[in-house]
């Protein structure tokens, strides 16, 4: 009786073993794939090179007075549009014998209050900064760049600034300085990126991130990042033709957000498998179903 039992429980493990065993074989059992695929196109692509930085006015100018007093009167206040030669506010002098006439404290420089550092009745002498007036009609971004990249960055090249004040709208800047002196310490070199800003959105101060276009491909073949199986160099794909996955090794170029380029393997219009290919052996048959 015993040995009987033991019979039936090495009959049932060697069946249970065998069931969690067996794999499903599309091309042997005949089933039919459900997939979805997406059509290879041409389009765009830029190599970048991602950094963040501190976005600065263009030019900027601590005013100061040239008499000393009390200031009597505020004519602008922060984040007012100012004129070269124009008053921010008056000081009554202190000087005895003279005849009372308030004194203005000119702007050095057209541009923006970025902040007034007094207030009526304080005295205030030649030292004693005023205010901060900064022009933003273009502003700068100063970068660090690493040795190694230095190759691939010149002044003109462009540069794709964001900021999180305006997160669907993109600023194009260009380079405009290249330092040719590298830090020992950093291994890097101070880059500037100069930036058109006539609607006044990008203000001193803002957290910004950028792309340096390093390199910029236009009608080439992509693909979506979903399609791609294997490791470099060993990369493929599926295909599908006739309702038919076929295995196709490929070669990548570079890459921008989601999309890679393809330098071999797929051309324009083949249709490739972007969700269920996990499921695929080469001459499965499938459902292909089209990215919208």
């Amino acid at each position: 009786m015993e040995s009987y039992r033991k019979m039936l429980i090495f009959i049932f493990v060697v069946l249970l073993l065998n069931g969690c065993s067996k794999k499903p074989d599309v091309a042997v059992n005949g089933r039919v794939v459900p997939v979805k695929v997406d059509k290879i196109k041409l389009q765009d692509l830029h190599d970048t090179l991602d950094y963040t930085g501190d976005i600065k006015a263009q030019d900027e100018a601590v005013i100061y007075p040239k008499v000393t007093g009390k200031i009597i009167e505020k004519v602008k206040e922060d984040g007012a549009l100012i004129k070269k030669g124009e008053a921010i506010c008056y000081i009554d002098r202190d000087e005895v014998g003279l005849k009372f006439e308030k004194a203005p404290v000119e702007s050095t420089l057209s541009g923006i209050l970025g902040r007034v550092y007094v207030d009526i009745g304080q005295n205030v002498a030649s030292d004693t900064p005023i205010a901060l007036v900064v022009s933003v009609d273009k502003v700068k971004i100063n970068l660090e760049i690493p040795e190694k990249y230095l190759p691939k960055v010149t002044v003109g090249q462009e540069a794709q600034i964001s900021v999180d004040s305006s997160p669907q709208r993109k600023f194009t800047g260009k380079v405009t300085k290249v330092s040719p002196v590298i830090d020992l310490s950093t291994r890097t070199a101070p880059v500037e990126i100069t930036v058109e800003n006539k609607e006044y959105l990008l203000k001193s101060g803002m957290f910004a991130k950028v792309q340096l276009v390093i390199e910029a491909r236009k009608d080439i073949p992509v693909i979506l990042k979903e399609a791609i199986m294997g490791h470099e160099p060993d990369y493929y794909v599926y295909t599908v033709e006739d309702k038919k996955a076929q295995m196709k090794k490929i070669k990548l170029g570079i890459r921008q957000g989601p999309y890679f380029e393809v330098t071999q393997g797929l051309k324009e219009g083949d249709q490739v498998v972007i969700m269920g290919q996990q499921m695929l052996a080469d001459g499965a048959a499938v459902e292909p179903e089209m990215e919208k």
